[in-house]
């Protein structure tokens, strides 16, 4: 695992360039990514062998413990808005713990499925213990049933979601599924509004806004909302679009015209029903998935702005009343993945994240984001089970029970 971490920094201008040609990412944000999952696997190979040591058990008597064994071969089902993180994230613990993979990834990112696969053979893996299988999505529920698969692992939309569970369901095999989110940001009356509107800035515009951990609602107490979105826009304004291959450009195309059109009458349909815009939300006169940084205000519900999930530059602001309020509009989301709290009062801030907010992470003045340390999930519609850190390890382990009697 070691060594997989060390091909991946050594070819990682090599990868950023491919995820470049493949779903438009820039060659910043691809270099950080496979950074990133060369930090994780060496985070794995280091910790793995203590999140895998027996528990004892104190009984008063027999000799107790709890041990950890591997479940056998794991299927992962992987999106492409992140082709390296999304897999590395899952096959660094699975593998740490014994298990085998089968990657299945997103159809428009076959290069990157490749490359994963050749990273492990470069690094020395036992031969197949990781493989890519290129097939279309309608062939997944076949590999399910396979006795050769344990369990599943998926990220990806809420429909995809109920298919992999439906699936796993009936053949009785362990999932873990990360479903998307439409991340609320707190923007409290306190908040310094210049400091928080850069935060809310970089929180939406991450990996040009196509990210499950992307902040995309900015619920804001309605004594500085206006203020608050006069710093937002001028900070979403700093996110102009470029080439992705350029350095230093920070807003490339999205993954496909298709996703870019269906971002834009998400846009369009909550305009229809009374939002308005301050930024962008016009399709550039050029070919390409290109979309500009956008900011609607006016956000209410029953608008695809705060009900939905935009996967793209689109930052919804929505008014709230008071702390009180602005809880409860987060809270109503269907989803539950991400959420961030934006206050000078650290302990206000703290409170809202840990206690009261429904949502798998909680942030506090910073953009949410996955680190290896860190239990990565949801609840709701965002999903089940967690990833990474020692919880993401033990969701594929057979957590077993061991007595030793007497003689």
């Amino acid at each position: 695992m070691r060594e997989a971490a060390a091909v991946l920094r050594r070819r990682q201008d090599d990868f950023a360039a491919l995820m470049s040609a493949e779903m438009g990412k820039t060659l910043t944000d691809g270099r950080a990514e496979v950074g990133k999952c060369a930090f994780n696997c060496d985070y794995f190979a280091e910790h793995a062998e203590g999140f895998l040591a027996d528990q004892p058990v104190d009984m008063g008597g027999p000799k107790a413990f709890i041990t950890f064994n591997p479940l056998g071969v794991v299927l992962a089902v992987m999106p492409w808005n992140f082709p390296f993180w999304q897999v590395f994230r899952f096959a660094a613990p699975s593998l740490m713990a014994g298990n085998g993979a089968v990657l299945k990834h997103a159809s428009n990112v076959p290069g990157s499925a490749l490359a994963i696969e050749q990273v492990f053979v470069e690094a020395g893996f036992p031969k197949d213990l990781f493989r890519t299988v290129l097939i279309p999505s309608a062939s997944v529920t076949a590999l399910i049933e396979d006795d050769a698969i344990a369990a599943v692992t998926l990220t990806g939309s809420v429909a995809a979601g109920r298919k992999v569970a439906e699936a796993a369901g009936r053949n009785l095999k362990k999932t873990v599924l990360e479903l998307g989110g439409s991340d609320a940001y707190l923007v409290l009356e306190d908040a310094d509004v210049e400091k928080a509107a850069k935060a809310a800035a970089a929180a939406r515009m991450v990996n040009a806004g196509q990210s499950c951990i992307a902040g995309k609602r900015f619920i804001a107490v309605a004594a500085i909302r206006e203020r608050f979105e006069q710093a937002l826009v001028e900070a979403m304004n700093a996110y102009a679009m470029g080439d992705p291959r350029a350095e230093g450009t920070k807003l490339g195309p999205l993954q496909s015209v298709k996703a870019r059109d269906e971002i834009h009458k998400q846009v369009r349909d909550s305009v229809a029903k009374g939002a308005r815009v301050l930024l962008g939300g016009e399709v550039p006169d050029k070919p390409g998935a290109w979309y500009p940084a956008t900011v609607l205000t006016g956000v209410t519900a029953g608008q695809p702005a705060h009900d939905d999930e935009v996967f793209g530059p689109v930052a919804a602001v929505i008014e709230a009343r008071d702390e009180a309020d602005a809880i409860a509009i987060a809270n109503a989301s269907e989803f539950g993945l991400g959420s961030g709290v934006l206050t000078s009062d650290l302990e206000r801030g703290e409170r809202i994240a840990s206690k009261a907010l429904d949502a798998g992470m909680a942030f506090v003045n910073t953009p949410v984001a996955s680190d290896p340390r860190l239990p990565f999930g949801g609840v709701k519609h965002s999903g089940y089970g967690r990833e990474v850190s020692a919880f993401g390890l033990h969701e594929f382990v057979n957590v077993k029970s061991v007595v030793v009697g007497g003689s």
